[in-house]
């Protein structure tokens, strides 16, 4: 299945982010002034949205980017990129870190957080070089340090009076309101510029994950009926982009283990109850018998096709068919309406209403998180031991 997987590693940073150019110019923008005038001034971004919007690869992205521009034009920059949560936002190890970039056997006692802010200012200056350092997970440093260790990284320059300004930040967090939590004059060096990353779309989704389809697996691979299911995921997932990354990853290990000719949507349902659980067995066997009996036939007909989707009508005879099986009388189209609006209800099927076709509206009914042929087994133990 797979041309180059590391394309799907988390710390992959692609060469382009589809629906994060503006935000990436406007990075670029804000620092404009590095290129022209080093030394001039130094520059303090937020970035912020919610978890998969890219802020991470975004600010990855800028980094890789501005250091190359820098050393065409013959400035000695350094990306510095820290992840604030992977050292409990302890501001003493985040700074050992950041001047470990540059002399990696640096001590790792008998410094304070402070004295190491000096050092790493020092560095800059004997090599003369600059640095740009983006603390990820922001929110941890704000919520262990409070307003001290963001005021002193922020005010730094104030104690190098008359030197070059060496030093510009970039801090990602989920949440800005948290800045809130900082003191007044420590607020007022961080609301200047701030980039926030709306949710992605489900056509941007799409857009991103086929990116990253054309790079990491091989050549029709990966059908768009499947990768518009694991786009769907991943939009009900808040418009997490890295959580479709992952499902891509995962749904081609599926095919690869089971020798198939393509991922299909199938592998994508399973990956997805590998990441989150499936619906409990709980939910399951409170169902009623139609209920049941409509979850059946919908789970066999993803089964044997393979699709992402079927329609009402296909539900409708599945269901039919499981109730002639069952030696039950099948309910009304009226009341079988109501039966999948509850399953929908309960997160097990979703449905979506399509304008698309000669017939005009249609109802499609989605088995999103749970693989098919696991719910046709669990379906049929409960619908046998209801006839014992």
């Amino acid at each position: 299945m797979f041309k180059d997987e590391t394309k799907l590693d988390i710390n992959y940073v692609p060469h382009r982010l589809p629906h994060r150019d503006s935000e990436l110019r406007l990075l670029m923008e804000f620092f404009n002034s590095m290129q022209q005038f080093p030394g001039k001034m130094s520059q303090r971004v937020l970035v912020t949205g919610e978890v998969g919007t890219g802020k991470t690869v975004l600010s990855q992205r800028f980094g890789a980017d501005m250091t190359r521009e820098a050393g065409n034009h013959g400035t000695h920059l350094r990306y510095i990129h820290i992840n604030c949560r992977e050292y409990h936002g302890s501001f003493f190890l985040i700074l050992q870190h950041a001047v470990s970039v540059f002399h990696p056997n640096f001590p790792k006692r008998g410094y304070s957080a402070e004295e190491l802010l000096r050092i790493l200012a020092q560095i800059l200056e004997e090599e003369n070089a600059y640095a740009i350092l983006t603390l990820d997970e922001f929110d941890s440093l704000i919520l262990r340090e409070g307003s001290e260790a963001v005021y002193q990284l922020t005010r730094l320059q104030e104690v190098r009076q008359n030197k070059p300004q060496r030093l510009s930040l970039i801090f990602i967090l989920r949440d800005i309101s948290l800045i809130d939590k900082l003191d007044a004059s420590t607020r007022s060096t961080l609301q200047s510029n701030i980039i926030n990353l709306a949710k992605y779309s489900k056509q941007q989704l799409t857009d991103i994950l086929n990116e990253r389809v054309s790079i990491a697996f091989k050549p029709l691979a990966v059908p768009e009926e499947t990768m518009n299911a694991i786009a769907e995921l991943a939009f009900s997932e808040n418009g997490n982009a890295r959580f479709g990354i992952e499902l891509l990853w995962r749904a081609g290990k599926y095919a690869n283990a089971e020798n198939l000719d393509t991922v299909n949507p199938e592998c994508a349902r399973k990956a997805v109850s590998s990441i989150i659980p499936a619906t409990k067995r709980s939910d399951l066997a409170y169902l009623s018998l139609h209920e049941k009996l409509l979850l059946v036939g919908v789970a066999r007909l993803f089964k044997e096709s393979h699709k992402a989707q079927v329609s009402l009508a296909e539900a409708e005879q599945a269901y039919m068919v499981a109730c002639e099986e069952f030696n039950t009388k099948p309910h009304s189209h009226t009341q079988l309406w109501k039966y999948l609006q509850n399953l929908s209800s309960i997160g097990i099927v979703k449905t979506e209403v399509s304008t698309a076709g000669p017939r005009g509206r249609s109802t499609l009914v989605y088995l999103p998180r749970i693989p098919a042929n696991d719910l046709e087994k669990e379906l049929e133990t409960l619908l046998q031991k209801g006839e014992e």
